[in-house]
């Protein structure tokens, strides 16, 4: 295959600003269709890339689309059975985070997967980040010594109303959880990706200042596989901001903060450095060049659906030892 051509599934804010640029932008990629259960939606977008296919039917996409790969952005609760629908049809996926609503949801997509001849990625495009890569390269060399401590923090204010777009993230049978499967999502991949599966968690999910069904604050202890702490929180109420991600070893630190963005501060003993590692400017862009690149070289993408499975499986039990008030063992 020398081409990939996308139908592009959900047209909300990260379908439009980062995704469908993307999908046009990377080379060996184009942008063929556009589906959503909105008509004008779907035909403004794919006016603006100049997608010549529209559908408002998923069913229906899939049967008569161009494309050879489908882009999932839509709605959490949605993306286990769209998932399946499309590697059904013959096509190559690319699904937004998280995998499922449940660990249970993920691995039923993983495992629909498997033994098929198509690619299949989730888009925790982190994993391709210039920060990222920096800290893998570092464990690879051993540069931390032994890793004691890893550190992840995100609090921000999200108080949507019933008619915002929006509301499905704090009704859990649609979002799978608050800021956990929102922003934890990703920050637990990251650390998956870093150092493996933790082996026990300890947590409390509350709600300090929102009523709804999902979490707005929670605060979480693991262990990983060497022994080191992880301590986690993770908010959304309160109306300052911050996100960082930090990691400690008997050597050297590196701390991320902001997460995204800014210089990435190294200290080895008592020298500290500034490294410049910025993101691409579209941050959806490497990950589907990789994608992209997958399917051409028919090897694995970035993040597998057993990889993103993995974090479904440790939010799974991040609210199984908030719910019994133990720890959890993985």
């Amino acid at each position: 295959m020398s081409e990939v051509k996308w139908l592009l599934v959900g047209t909300g804010d990260i379908a439009n600003k980062r995704v469908a640029p993307a999908l046009n932008g990377v080379k060996n990629s184009r942008l063929v269709g556009v589906c959503d259960v909105v008509r004008k939606r779907a035909e403004k977008l794919a006016c603006e890339v100049r997608a010549s296919e529209v559908f408002t039917d998923l069913d229906e996409a899939l049967a008569r689309s161009s494309a050879n790969a489908v882009y999932l952005a839509t709605p959490i609760f949605l993306h286990a059975p769209q998932t399946i629908k499309a590697l059904e049809a013959g096509k190559h996926v690319l699904v937004e985070k998280p995998l499922g609503l449940t660990g249970q949801d993920a691995r039923k997509v993983a495992e629909a997967a498997r033994g098929k001849n198509l690619k299949a990625g989730c888009s925790y495009f982190r994993r391709l980040s210039p920060r990222y890569l920096q800290a893998k390269t570092m464990l690879q060399n051993s540069e931390f010594g032994k890793v004691v401590l890893v550190r992840m923090t995100y609090f921000s204010w999200f108080n949507p109303d019933k008619n915002d777009p929006k509301y499905w993230r704090v009704i859990r049978s649609k979002s799978g959880g608050g800021p956990l499967s929102d922003m934890g999502s990703h920050m637990f991949d990251v650390l998956i990706g870093l150092f493996g599966m933790p082996v026990k968690v300890f947590a409390k999910c509350e709600n300090l200042i929102h009523s709804w069904d999902v979490e707005d604050s929670a605060a979480i202890l693991m262990t990983l596989q060497n022994g080191a702490q992880v301590v986690a929180s993770f908010n959304w109420n309160s109306k300052t901001c911050s996100h960082e991600f930090e990691i400690i070893g008997t050597e050297a630190k590196v701390k991320w903060h902001p997460y995204d963005a800014g210089k990435v501060i190294k200290t080895v003993a008592r020298d500290i450095m500034e490294l410049d590692l910025p993101n691409a400017e579209n941050v959806h862009a490497p990950l589907i060049e990789d994608f992209v690149q997958a399917v051409i070289e028919n090897r694995n993408p970035a993040v597998t659906l057993e990889d993103a499975a993995r974090t479904n499986i440790l939010l799974d039990a991040v609210y199984r030892s908030a719910e019994t008030g133990k720890e959890v063992e993985l």
